[in-house]
């Protein structure tokens, strides 16, 4: 492990953060020198010659190890959230020091939780600044695996099956830094046009920026207080509805169908499944709605659960309804979808539908072979044959994220928070979905939980963004060095 080589990569993380913060600059200036103009003058000033300083005093190395690998992604997120929690926390009003870091950890995780009782009184420039967090953390995961490990074929290749599951990626295998290129030309892509269709479908230009940051990052930060339901839009219901359920699928799948001008790629078994269960879910919720929660027309419900479902399996956490208010079986499957969520190659949280799958083929095939001992019967996926190793490893992840949900559970339990609000808690910030149910549900927020509550789950979001092996690499490499 060297210092130089992680020094100079987290110093290209600190200057990507110095831009967007630049440009929030711009914007308090153009709205008159906002109130945001000297917290986020000073936070630049600060970022920008943090992050010049390995590129001036330290020399870079062409190479670096898969250990320094590893400690420049667990730091480089790190340091994000504390230099991005500056604007925060020098512009006062509702962040205090820990409330600045939950915010900035779940706009940077794309969590999309906030302790804001008025987002509305917070300056434009700021409120850029916090959904460039998203956009920011959005790309940033997919790219750290693929641009800043070292080139080395093997180690590279395995890393990427851990973020960029193969399995969704039948037919298009790129190399590494092609992916990297994909996935970013995607990403913007899916921006630009939602920015597009929202301000064409009544957003203010400023507004349809921010929620396509939070969309396309799966983030879930609004502008408003009431969040979607400010706008009271069916449009803008359809078209969000759709840009989450893409954002959340496989970008890999995304460009196979616009070069190919098919949608054959979505015949992949990892997207029909993921595809399926939205279905399921949304018509679930819909007869529930209908037939428990009060509904009085089917289209509304229908309209109401497709957002939701799309909303909390996708990680984005956009409120266009007040869930709170809504039966039992409608909440307790949201939860569901918060467990299980989008797809590898994506920017959502989450245990992820091409885990979920495998897992769900795995134990079919081990009951086959209980039924059928002397067959020969192999987890299939796509027609290509899974190896034990990549089994092993799905049911490890499974295994590590459930314990990770319970341990982080339990400390909220001693924390004096009810039974509800910190499971709900809990499974929506590892997850980082963000509104969970309950009084943390779409139309609330995390402001009422307690200092070390947030910190808890500011915690559960990194290891969900992060998806846990990284940070016990990390955390393995430093207490070896130790002994």
């Amino acid at each position: 492990m060297t210092i130089k080589s992680i020094s100079t990569n987290i110093g290209k993380a600190l200057l990507i953060n110095a831009f967007f913060m630049f440009i929030a600059i711009v914007i308090s200036v153009i709205e008159g020198f906002d109130s945001g103009f000297t917290p986020l003058a000073i936070s630049f000033s600060v970022t920008f010659i943090t992050g010049m300083f390995p590129f001036i005093f330290v020399k870079s190395e062409p190479s670096a190890t898969l250990q320094s690998g590893f400690m420049t992604i667990v730091l480089s997120w790190l340091l994000s959230f504390v230099f991005g929690m500056l604007p925060y926390v020098l512009w006062g009003g509702e962040f205090t020091l820990i409330n600045a870091w939950f915010e900035s950890v779940s706009g940077y995780t794309t969590t999309g939780a906030t302790i804001l009782t008025d987002i509305e009184s917070l300056p434009k420039s700021i409120l850029f600044w916090r959904s460039s967090t998203h956009f920011i953390g959005g790309l940033g995961v997919i790219i750290f695996l693929l641009m800043v490990l070292p080139d080395s074929s093997a180690v590279k290749l395995r890393l990427t099956n851990l973020e960029l599951s193969s399995l969704s990626k039948e037919g298009y295998r790129f190399r590494s830094g092609t992916t990297a290129r994909v996935m970013v030309g995607v990403y913007c892509a899916l921006t630009t046009c939602l920015f597009l269709l929202l301000w064409a479908a009544g957003m203010s230009p400023f507004d349809a920026v921010n929620h396509a940051f939070s969309t396309v990052s799966t983030g879930g930060f609004s502008t408003r207080n009431m969040s979607i339901m400010h706008y009271d839009s069916v449009v803008i219901d359809i078209i969000l509805t759709v840009f989450m359920i893409l954002s959340s699928m496989h970008f890999g799948t995304l460009f196979a169908i616009a070069v190919k001008r098919s949608f054959k790629p979505l015949g992949n078994s990892v997207t029909r499944y993921y595809l399926s269960i939205i279905a399921v879910i949304s018509i679930i919720i819909m007869l529930s709605l209908k037939l428990q929660g009060g509904y009085e027309s089917w289209g509304k419900a229908l309209l109401d659960s497709t957002f939701q479902t799309a909303s909390y399996i996708s990680t984005t956490g956009f409120g266009q309804a007040d869930n709170a208010l809504w039966p039992l079986l409608a909440n307790t499957l949201l939860i569901f979808a918060s467990f299980h969520c989008g797809c590898s190659g994506s920017t959502t949280g989450g245990i992820k539908a091409d885990r979920a799958y495998i897992s769900i083929k795995a134990i079919y095939g081990e009951f086959q072979k209980r039924l059928h001992p002397n067959s020969m019967f192999r987890t299939r996926i796509n027609g290509r044959i899974l190896d034990e190793e990549t089994i092993s490893s799905v049911f490890l992840y499974i295994v590590l994220y459930l314990f990770t949900a319970l341990v982080s559970f339990t400390l909220v339990l001693i924390c004096g928070i009810s039974v509800g609000d910190a499971f709900s808690g809990t499974i929506a910030s590892l997850g980082n979905v963000g509104p969970g149910t309950g009084a943390l549900g779409t139309m609330g927020n995390y402001s009422a939980m307690p200092a070390t509550v947030k910190f808890i789950f500011t915690i559960d979001m990194f290891f969900g963004r992060v998806e846990i092996f990284p940070i016990l690499i990390v955390l393995s490499m430093i207490f070896k060095k130790d002994k």
